[in-house]
């Protein structure tokens, strides 16, 4: 029996992001990138984090609580698109809404560059 997702794809989640060292995490959001058949069928979802941090560098897209169609942003963000990662759906703490089709082809082109 399918589960309910509890995710949609271009969410914007609050999850614990975990360090590169693998033994430590901080509560960061995130954008679900997985579409939602594949969040349907799995437990997990394939994410981009978030970041406060206003360096502009390669491998990421701003964002804000204008590029959303729905809920807002507390801070104006960076999505770092090298940083992808997956993680249980269970995990999710919060939703804060849904980014705009624009802003997530953007993130989708770039996450196409890191892979061609």
């Amino acid at each position: 029996m399918p589960k309910e997702n509890l995710v949609s794809q271009k969410d914007i989640v609050l999850v614990p992001y975990p360090f590169s060292n693998l033994r430590q995490s901080k509560y960061r959001p995130v954008i679900v990138m997985s579409n939602d058949t594949y969040n349907r069928k799995f437990k997990d979802f394939i994410a981009v984090p978030l970041t406060t941090n206003p360096n502009i560098r390669d491998h990421t897209v701003p964002v804000s609580s204008k590029e959303m169609t729905t809920g807002s942003l507390t801070t104006s963000s960076v999505a770092k698109v090298d940083k992808i990662f997956n993680l249980e759906q269970d995990l999710v703490v919060k939703t804060y809404g849904q980014l705009s089709q624009d802003v997530f082809d953007k993130i989708r082109t770039e996450l196409i560059k890191l892979i061609n």
